[in-house]
């Protein structure tokens, strides 16, 4: 099967520096065991969910075209998905939040191609395409979710991030890839879960970015929906789980109704989780999502915004009343009375109106920073960005005319005016100067060997968020996780067992009718006794044979197996349990 990755009219739309984190599926590279791993775990949570899911999920099951029998080829779903607007790519594992979030905004799902081990049937700490294939994509065929999906994506992706963040983040993905690698020892997995829990219990106060994935994580990934005393699952993390999807409907799990609290409520991606929230219906996500996104710095903007993109020491933007729209990474800020009066950023930064980077003012033209005056002049009551060409010539704000500008809060700006840019609706949203100074009361800013100074216009700053206003203006491409999801050479035995999974895939399928089934049984049991999951498959082929000999065989050696490793024992009988249930439905 071809590797490449194919795209489609949704895909096409994505910007470049999201198309970085997309690799191939690389369908070929699933075993027979991952197939059967993938059968398995899907036949049980149908079977179970059927009575439990909200009814959106096994409608969508259908509608996204996802097979209980075989994992999903990322080109069929494509191909199925688009009818209901939405795409899918893979990625290796977990991605930046900002970027999975944003990829939502695109109406594309995000899947981790790869799959959970064996051992790690029940959970896995990392993202695998049983999580997202099977617990994201059904549900978005529910439209009201799917744009509740989008919508959060759209806003997540402008929340603005700590420092800490990225770290606590690197941290997790590097918990989830050891846990889940088959040769990872105790005390790599310990000393990692450890790192991870001295980040989160040394964070700081919570960024925007740290509220909003809570919110992500108590309805995305494990939102019940319904009453309290009768929820259904529509998470995906509980759509994916065989183990969680259970335990969660019991007593032992706490369930809260759903406000804007669950923003403050921390979870643990390692472990089962010990309470969640039951939203009454879709519509009530969308309106704690947006009870939540006016609390952002994405609409409240101010002082508040700007220390807070200071902190995330990333690229970020602040848009002022005019609609001028700095993009950079911010350093300093100065105050007065509660409101800022000065803002400067470092390195490369980039001015945009509407989301479209202004001529002659991209990273090339502010390589150093940039840095401007903000608010009102002062004992003036009206602001420049108010004033009309008659205002502006009579405080001397004109082409060629040397003026000194004092503003609120110890800010002066003394120069040639050259020219200025206004709006579309004409007001004046930026001033540049030659042979200019600017101070803060005694404290030189901005001196006149520096060439031109471009004043930012802008009586207040409206809103604050992560990422530049114009995608185009910086180079994104620059993604490189500390830690690669490991994939380890296989040994000699496990090839022989996927040699067996695959011989009784292929009987199954009726792609060789030839094939033993008693002697893949036999090899089975003295070569892999340990393995639980062929025999199962291979009593199901018993079963729909009439097998009588073959399928005691399966049972005895099952039972051998049950007393061995008691740990797989309700696993085992699960997959006996559905078994027997469709034989007794034919």
């Amino acid at each position: 099967m071809n590797n490449s990755i194919e795209s489609n009219t949704i895909l096409n739309k994505l910007p470049k520096h999201l198309r970085q984190f997309i690799k191939p599926q690389n369908y070929n590279d699933y075993s027979a065991i991952d197939q059967a791993v993938w059968r398995y775990v899907m036949r049980k949570n149908v079977d179970f969910l059927s009575k439990v899911a909200h009814k959106s999920y096994l409608d969508g099951l259908n509608q996204t075209g996802i097979s209980i029998d075989q994992i999903p080829n990322m080109y069929g779903m494509n191909r199925i998905l688009k009818d209901i607007g939405w795409a899918a790519v893979a990625v290796d594992g977990f991605i930046p939040p900002n970027a999975f979030m944003e990829f939502q905004a695109y109406n594309v799902l995000v899947i981790a191609s790869d799959i959970r081990q064996l051992d790690h049937i029940e959970y896995t700490p990392a993202p695998d395409i049983i999580h997202e294939g099977a617990g994201h994509a059904p549900i978005i065929a529910n439209p009201e979710y799917a744009e509740y999906l989008r919508r959060f994506g759209e806003i997540g992706c402008k929340a603005i991030s700590s420092a800490k963040d990225y770290e606590l983040y690197e941290a997790v993905r590097k918990l989830s890839i050891i846990k889940e690698a088959p040769n990872s020892s105790p005390n790599d997995i310990a000393d990692a879960e450890k790192h991870v829990e001295y980040l989160q219990q040394n964070m700081g106060e919570p960024s925007e970015m740290a509220l909003i994935r809570n919110l992500h994580w108590w309805t995305v990934e494990y939102g019940l929906i319904g009453t309290l005393n009768n929820p259904k699952i529509y998470g995906a993390g509980l759509l994916s789980s065989i183990g969680e999807s259970a335990w969660c409907m019991t007593d032992a799990v706490k369930k809260l109704p759903y406000t804007i609290e669950a923003t403050f409520k921390d979870f643990d991606i390692t472990k089962p989780q010990p309470q969640l929230f039951v939203t009454p219906d879709f519509a009530h996500l969308s309106l704690i999502l947006e009870e939540f996104a006016n609390t952002m710095s994405l609409r409240k903007g101010g002082l508040s915004g700007i220390k807070k993109l200071i902190q995330s020491e990333a690229l970020g933007t602040i848009e002022l009343s005019t609609g001028l729209q700095v993009s950079g990474i911010f350093n300093t800020v100065i105050d007065h009375e509660g409101k800022p009066v000065y803002i400067q950023t470092t390195g490369e930064t980039a001015l945009a109106y509407r989301e479209k980077e202004l001529i002659g003012h991209g990273i090339e033209n502010h390589k150093q920073g940039f840095g401007s005056p903000i608010g009102k002049l002062k004992g003036i009551n009206l602001a420049i960005e108010d004033m009309s060409p008659r205002d502006l010539s009579a405080y001397n704000i004109y082409e060629e005319r040397n003026i000194t500008l004092e503003f609120e809060g110890g800010i002066t700006v003394s120069g040639e005016i050259i020219t200025g840019k206004r709006n579309l609706q004409g007001k004046i949203i930026l001033v540049s100067f030659k042979n200019c100074t600017v101070k803060h009361l005694d404290q030189i800013l901005f001196q006149p060997d520096w060439g031109i100074f471009d004043m930012a216009v802008g009586k207040e700053v409206v809103s604050a968020f992560s990422g530049p206003a114009d995608l185009n203006s910086f180079n994104l491409i620059t993604h490189v996780p500390t830690s690669q999801t490991i994939h380890v050479k296989k040994s000699e035995n496990q090839l022989q067992l996927e040699k067996l999974y695959q011989q009784i895939r292929d009987y199954r399928e009726g792609k060789n009718n030839t094939i033993s089934r008693t002697k893949v049984l036999e090899e089975l049991v003295k070569n892999h006794s340990n393995d639980w999951l062929l025999p199962i498959e291979i009593y199901e082929l018993a079963i729909m044979g009439n097998e009588k000999n073959l399928r005691m065989s399966c049972l005895e050696h099952l039972e051998t197996i049950k007393r061995k490793r008691p740990e797989v024992g309700h696993l085992i009988d699960n997959g006996l349990e559905i078994i027997n249930k469709k034989k007794l439905s034919i």
